[in-house]
This record gives C-alpha cells, structure tokens and sequence, in this order.
C-alpha cells in the first residue's frame, strides 16, 4: 500500500451524535474516529448525552450534553429537541464553527442543531437507521424530510443508499447528494493484528459481531445454523442483546459461545481468530463498515447479499441465504472443504478493504466543508 496521507483541516465543524456515549454501533465508531482524539481526523465541537449511569471512559475532543427525554415522537419529542438546542446554545461558540455536521437525517440532534446555529452551511450524513426509523416513525419520516430540504449537502456512503432516501424524500434536490464511502483506521490497513496459526480442523469458526436488533438477522442466522454440521458460533454483541437471544439459541440446538461486547482492538483480535464473518442482516446497511474491519484483518465475510452490503463488498465476500437452511449449509461445506477458498478470499477481502481508508473519508468531509464555507 501506498502511505495515507493526513487528511488537509477544513473548518471547524460542530456535530452531535444524540446517542449516550459508550453506545454499541459502526455509527458511534466512526463518529469517534472521524471526530475526536488528541489530533481528530476532522477539527470539531463533538458531542453526545451522558448516560444515566456511570460516567464512561470518553476519548478527548468528546463533550457530553445531559439532556433527558431522547424519544421519536409527539409532543415530548418536541420538547427534547428545544431541550438540546438550550444545552447546544449554552455549549457553543457560533463564531468559531464553520459548518455543521448533522450526524442524521433523522432523531433529535439534527433539527436542534440547524436551530442552535441556524446560520451556518449543514452538512448531513446519511446512516442506515435514519431510513429505517424514518420508515417507522412518521415524525421521524419529517425530520427526515426537512432535513433533506435544509442541508446544503447530503452525504451518502453507497449509491444503495441514495436510492433509498429518495423514495422516502421523493422532493430532496439529488444534486445535493454527494457519494463519500465510510471509512475503516488506516493504522488498521497498515498494521493488522497477526493471524495465528491454526491446527487443521473440521469445524468453521464463524463469529458473529455487532448490535443484535431485529434488522440485523441473528434470528435467521441460529434458526438456519441448526441442522448445519461443523460449525462453531462465536457472538460478540451487547451482553443484555444477547441474553434476550439466549431463548432462541436453547430452542434452536444451537451452542454460542459469547465473547462479550468487545473493544475494538479485542473485536480485531477475535477476527484473527475465527474463519468467517457472519452477517445475516435482513435490510439494506449504510456500509458495513464492521465487515470492512474483518477484511482488513484477514477475516472472510459470508453475508445476505442486501442493498449496501452488496455494493461495498460484491464478490470479496460470499454472498448466501441465511434464511435458507440448505443454502446457507451448502455455501458452508463448500467454504470448508475446497482447497484454497478462505485464503483467496482473505486476500480479497484485504484489497477491498484497502479502498476504504478513513483518512479518505476525512478529507473528502473536509473538502466538502471548504466548498461551502
């Protein structure tokens, strides 16, 4: 690989991630990554709430707003969001913030923000839980829809995506939409954890790593893995996630072992550790940036073919039927018995991964805030 360079500052941005800090998500990691730090890749007034419980471990650059209520809808969700824009009035500056980056199209922080600073270029970034709680929650299908109106840009990470904003905003001006792909560490693609060496063995170690929501597909994936021999499951995810999944893996048959809600130098240490990664979501992702992650640390990912994830990994992974036994068992047996496929596909999987620098993102946000300031 080429040395990344460090992304040019742009000006300073304000950005608020209306999520608890310590919050499970590949959206919380990138917000973290791009936006905070000693030396953050993108100079910023970042925020998000404090939690109700014990003050967490924050990196620096990171404020913490108490601001209570966080709902979706009606009256009191009107009054969260006048509560957050009096804590974003009280916390910042307007003379030092060149532009805003609206971390959703939908929930709280974004209409507090555009009205805490209503002056300033907006600069919004589409993540996929803006589309699917737009899709459920007709205030947040508003927001969404003023949102598209009011930002001077509109960020996506896949053309998937886009086509999916515009069927729920048909009226956002598509020339504001501007294609800019998430983005995984750098130090991540120049200096993977090493991958052990690995006795032979009958059994796939298949891991399963991220939040356990409905749309991500845990239940297909353990329902399909049942009758599916030589395989063992390992599931890194929010632990009380993964106590409500304990009723289905005992109904099932199926023994997982749970390695925890895992940091993300444990979580790559693990993908050192396993044959594949597995990731059964039912609906569209934004980008799959933890797939990006597994790529990048010689982990091969097996995953259901929906819109984003089939456009940033394509045939660098192996698309199956996690909701369909015999599919899924198959596709399994042939990742296990043909000679050379995992490290073709660990090769693959790394050069794909190195299309998706973080630095990249950076400086193409960067760049963007220049152009409106």
């Amino acid at each position: 690989m080429s040395p990344l360079v460090r992304p040019t500052a742009g000006p300073l941005a304000a950005t608020v991630l209306d999520l608890p800090a310590g919050s499970p998500g590949g959206s919380v990691e990138l917000f973290l990554d791009l936006y905070t730090g000693s030396d953050p890749l993108i100079p910023a007034r970042a925020f998000m709430l404090a939690p109700a419980g014990p003050r967490p471990r924050i990196p620096a650059g990171l404020d913490l707003l108490t601001v209570p209520g966080k709902c979706l809808e009606g009256a009191a969700f009107s009054r969260y969001v006048a509560t957050l824009r009096r804590a974003l009035i009280t916390a910042i500056d307007p003379a030092q913030i060149g532009v805003l980056h609206l971390q959703h199209l939908t929930f709280g922080a974004t209409p507090a923000l555009i009205r805490a600073l209503p002056t300033h270029p907006r600069i919004a970034l589409v993540h996929g839980t803006d589309l699917i709680f737009a899709e459920a929650h007709r205030d947040q299908l508003q927001v969404l829809r003023e949102t598209a109106r009011a930002a001077d840009a509109i960020v996506v990470p896949t053309g998937a995506m886009a086509d999916h904003l515009q069927k729920l905003a048909p009226q956002a001006n598509r020339r504001k939409i501007v294609h800019i792909p998430w983005g995984i560490p750098d130090h991540l693609l120049t200096n993977p954890p090493p991958r052990p060496a690995r006795t032979p063995s009958s059994h796939l170690r298949l891991l399963y790593a991220g939040r356990l929501t409905a749309e991500k597909g845990a239940e297909h994936l353990i329902t399909s893995l049942a009758p599916v021999p030589g395989i063992e499951l390992s599931i890194a995810a929010p632990r009380a996630q993964f106590h409500a999944l304990a009723p289905i893996l005992q109904r099932a048959g199926v023994h997982a072992q749970y390695l925890g809600w895992l940091r993300r130098p444990q979580l790559w240490k693990a993908f050192a550790e396993h044959d594949l990664l597995v990731i059964p979501s039912t609906t569209l992702e934004a980008m799959g940036l933890v797939a990006l992650e597994a790529q990048a640390c010689g982990l091969p990912v097996l995953y259901q073919p929906v819109p984003g994830l089939n456009e940033v990994l394509a045939a660098s992974g192996v698309a199956t039927d996690f909701t369909h036994s015999a599919a899924l068992a198959r596709d399994l047996d042939r990742l296990r018995t043909a000679r050379g496929l995992l490290p073709a596909l660990r090769q693959a999987g790394y050069a794909n991964a190195t299309r998706f620098p973080l630095s990249a993102t950076a400086q193409a946000l960067s760049e963007l805030g220049r152009q409106l300031t």
